[in-house]
């Protein structure tokens, strides 16, 4: 090797494949970053569904209640003196 960092007398060159890896490797950087930025999307709407959900599930468990209050107190004049 001489002070020119190349072997035998010849500069160092980059090689088309050597490239091409280069490129790939990046273009899969990019599509996981992409892919990070879509799931996280994906978890925030989860959060936000699931959030309505157990609004709907407490909305329905206090009509329930609501309504066997309403046959509780319907029925408790009947059952008086």
């Amino acid at each position: 090797m001489d002070e020119r960092g190349g072997r035998y007398g010849f500069e160092s060159f980059d090689c088309a494949p050597a490239l091409r890896l280069e490129a790939h490797e990046r273009v899969a950087q990019l599509q996981f970053e992409a892919l990070e930025a879509r799931l996280d999307r994906i978890e925030l709407l989860m959060e936000r569904l699931e959030k309505r959900l157990w609004l709907t599930v407490y909305g329905v468990a206090g009509m329930v209640l609501a309504q066997a209050a309403m046959r509780v107190l319907d029925l408790a004049p009947r059952l008086g003196p």
